[in-house]
């Protein structure tokens, strides 16, 4: 049926769900739009449903009451907990991974593993689960190590160590006093590796794949790559330092094969690929995988994906993607996170947030939420990356100018925000 209308659910609260949601909506196969649990900004596009991401059963009953026709998991968490694997069971149609997929996210270890058995380009790496084991080898080490908690912590679970007792302490923080819970029982320490990093993005179902454009985030809190890791604090798209030689080496020599090695090993991948890589002088080299949209990548791709989002998800889940040519417009966009004091430590919730309807005056500016909801009639903050300010342009230059400009005029106590997102790239034209 040509005219059908489809009631979609997006998983999520955060900017990528915005985003994607802002996107599902412009399509003409969009009917009613639920967001579980959403936020200020996903309330404009449709209805929030006061249900926890990670709560899968009680979307699972939502979804076969609401007669749901489509269900976009988006988020880690409720991936790892096999959400598609219950959808899947009850006849219902999901986009994302299975949970034994979503493996290559939420177990570091698997991914390491499974990076080593197909001779995928990664750094040397060891995975423990006890400390005295883990100190003696950080100990006889020579170069700078990186810490990783095996399993998903926000973002923040990558300690980058270039001393002996640097790396000591990351690994007793991790496996001694458990700062992880449960996701850090096990780490990975791999030798620190220098260059570039870029996010690679790809839709599969399973069988074929169709990449993104090149993007990259900002992952420190501070400028010039100072401070510790966060979930992201802006990204620009596509990459001007990023030749088309290169992207099809890492086609060739990551994307097709991780791929191609999922399905060999009965674990097909379908949904979003996501790895996160290096360019060192050795080539490009695997940091580590995600099983889903990036974020803050997703709301700057949405803004130049020319394709209906809502076909690209049903190819995805039908295994016809190879009939669907997706296509990107030409031109640079970009996302300036705007955080509450303290992220990605302690902060505080509930502050005012003034400017967007000013900010979105430009044409070429969106601001999507993440940390937003309603009180007393109200927008305020309710997390530690509370805006995503992002704009397009003709050039990377024109798109980060209208960005920050666009910045200057929302306001929330305790704002914060990095000034130098792009630069780096813009140096390495």
């Amino acid at each position: 049926m040509p005219n059908e209308k489809y009631k979609i659910l997006i998983i999520g609260s955060g900017g990528r769900e915005h985003a994607i949601g802002w996107k599902v909506a412009q399509s003409p196969k969009c009917g009613e739009l639920f967001f579980a649990p959403g936020n200020a900004g996903t309330a404009m596009l449709g209805t929030n449903i006061e249900i926890k991401a990670t709560d899968i059963h009680a979307l699972l009953e939502f979804a076969l009451n609401e007669n749901i026709d489509l269900t976009l998991a988006l988020p880690d968490d409720p991936l790892a907990l096999g959400i598609v694997d219950l959808f899947q069971a009850n006849e219902l149609k999901i986009f994302g991974p299975t949970k034994e997929a979503a493996q290559l996210e939420s177990s570091k270890a698997f991914a390491k593993k499974f990076m080593d058995r197909n001779n995928l380009p990664t750094a040397q790496f060891k995975v423990f689960t006890d400390f005295a084991e883990a100190d003696a080898y950080l100990a006889a080490q020579d170069r700078p190590q990186v810490v990783k908690v095996s399993g998903l912590a926000l973002g923040k679970g990558v300690f980058i160590c270039m001393t002996y007792p640097e790396a000591r302490a990351a690994a007793e923080d991790i496996l001694v006093r458990n700062i992880f819970g449960e996701s850090g029982r096990e780490i990975v320490v791999e030798d620190f590796m220098t260059g570039p990093e870029i996010s690679i993005h790809a839709f599969s179902d399973g069988k074929n794949h169709s990449l993104f454009p090149t993007s990259q985030d900002h992952k420190r809190v501070g400028e010039g790559d100072k401070g510790p890791n966060t979930g992201g604090m802006g990204t620009i798209a596509p990459l001007p330092f990023v030749s088309h030689g290169l992207i099809q080496k890492i086609e060739e020599t990551i994307v097709a094969p991780t791929l191609v090695s999922m399905t060999h090993e009965s674990v097909p991948f379908s949904g979003v690929l996501y790895p996160g890589l290096m360019l060192t002088e050795n080539g490009p080299k695997i940091l580590e995988y995600n099983a889903r949209f990036g974020d803050p990548e997703t709301q700057t791709y949405m803004r130049f994906l020319e394709s209906d989002i809502v076909d690209i998800f049903l190819a995805c889940i039908e295994g016809k993607l190879s009939q669907l040519e997706i296509k990107w417009k030409d031109c640079y966009a970009c996302t300036i996170v705007l955080a509450s004091g303290g992220y990605p430590g302690d902060y505080t919730k509930g502050k005012v947030i003034s400017g967007i309807a000013d900010a979105e005056q430009d044409p070429h500016v969106i601001v999507f939420h993440a940390g937003t909801t309603m009180k007393d009639g109200n927008l305020v903050t309710n997390g530690g990356r509370v805006l995503g300010v992002s704009a397009v342009g003709n050039t990377l230059e024109e798109a980060l100018q209208t960005a920050y400009n666009a910045v200057n005029k929302i306001h929330f106590e305790g704002m914060q925000y990095r000034r130098d997102i792009g630069k780096k790239a813009l140096l390495l034209k």
